[in-house]
């Protein structure tokens, strides 16, 4: 079995890739639960409670969120 990587063995442009990729999630989750958190529950799919735990799954829960968890407004944006 092979040794467990660690930070130190990552190559420079490997640890900017895992720093891009962490600063990119923490982004999606805050504005999902901003979005969450300004919406009134009709214009929310579903339970907020309910969004606001899915969108702890890593990158597919914030984006799960913004492609149907929101309802069009009257222009028919999400």
């Amino acid at each position: 079995m092979a040794a467990k990587r660690q930070w130190i063995d990552l190559s420079p442009a490997a640890r900017a890739a895992v720093v891009v990729g962490g600063v990119a999630q923490l982004a999606l989750l805050a504005l999902a639960h901003a979005d969450l958190t300004r919406r009134t529950d009709a214009q929310v799919r579903g339970p907020k409670r309910m969004w606001r735990l899915i969108t702890l799954v890593n990158f597919v829960g914030p984006i799960t969120y913004f492609a149907v968890g929101r309802e069009p407004d009257a222009a028919g944006r999400r």
